[in-house]
């Protein structure tokens, strides 16, 4: 019995997608980030105002535990910085928008995310993992300084501005500043990445920290202003961030942006 002919023509093999590439940022770029982020506020100001909300009430949640219970202030601040990125998603859907020539819409703002379930998928579990570990190594710092039972907002307070608990300090900061940075780099552009390209939640992440990795003072400087913006919007009564924190989403667009290419 005759075999059957196998086609001599092989089907056309898939493009390869393409690879991102880490720019050069200039060390003053961030400013630059901030004020294209100030022109997507002012061009949605609705956008701007819902979001504000959000991320005002999660100040207020902070707050509130501090005055109740300062051991999970770190617990909070690392969920904070949990769910920030992700509400903050929305504002970078409506930026995209903006720079497509497109009117921004809330309602794609709320929606964009579950076109990339997969990929938020992991990059929350991942999160979420440094979240837990940040709240515990807390807990561990106050439980070994504090070995009379944990402490209450005045003695917490009493023991940061007291001199003599130096050490205290030191550790504390130490700790939630390897957290932070942490969390930092892991998200500096990947989430702007995975709504951009539909990215995966590992090559987003490891991009994030090649970008951060090769511009790092001009990471630091942003990072340094994010901080800085914050704490300023904290006072009084956490108001600032109705405005502050819809224009850090915006502007983390922009970062995104402008350090982050792909190839042709």
């Amino acid at each position: 019995m005759d075999k059957p002919i196998a086609d001599s023509a092989e089907a056309p093999a898939r493009p390869a997608p393409p690879k991102p590439q880490v720019r050069p940022i200039a060390l003053a770029a961030p400013l630059r980030w901030l004020a294209r982020g100030a022109r997507d506020l002012v061009a949605s100001p609705g956008i701007a105002a819902f979001y504000g909300i959000c991320f005002w009430a999660m100040a207020a949640t902070l707050g509130a535990v501090f005055r109740h219970k300062p051991e999970y202030t770190m617990t909070i601040v690392s969920g904070c910085l949990l769910v920030g990125p992700f509400l903050a998603m929305g504002l970078y859907e409506a930026s995209r928008q903006r720079e497509q020539g497109g009117a921004a819409s809330l309602s794609e703002s709320l929606t964009c995310w579950d076109r990339h379930l997969g990929s938020m998928g992991l990059l929350v579990l991942v999160l979420t993992v440094l979240e837990l570990l940040w709240g515990r190594a807390s807990l561990v710092v106050f439980a070994v300084f504090f070995d009379t039972g944990m402490p209450s907002t005045a003695s917490v307070l009493a023991a940061v501005f007291n001199p003599r608990n130096w050490q205290f300090l030191a550790v504390y900061l130490v700790v939630g500043g390897v957290f932070a940075a942490l969390v930092f780099c892991t998200t500096v552009v990947a989430i702007p990445m995975i709504l951009d390209r539909d990215t995966d939640a590992v090559t987003a992440a490891l991009t994030s920290f090649r970008v951060v990795a090769e511009n790092t003072l001009a990471m630091l400087f942003w990072g340094a202003l994010v901080v800085v913006l914050t704490l300023l919007a904290l006072w009084p009564w956490a108001l600032g961030v109705l405005v502050v924190g819809p224009w850090l989403g915006h502007a983390t667009w922009h970062a995104y942006r402008d350090s982050v290419g792909w190839e042709a």
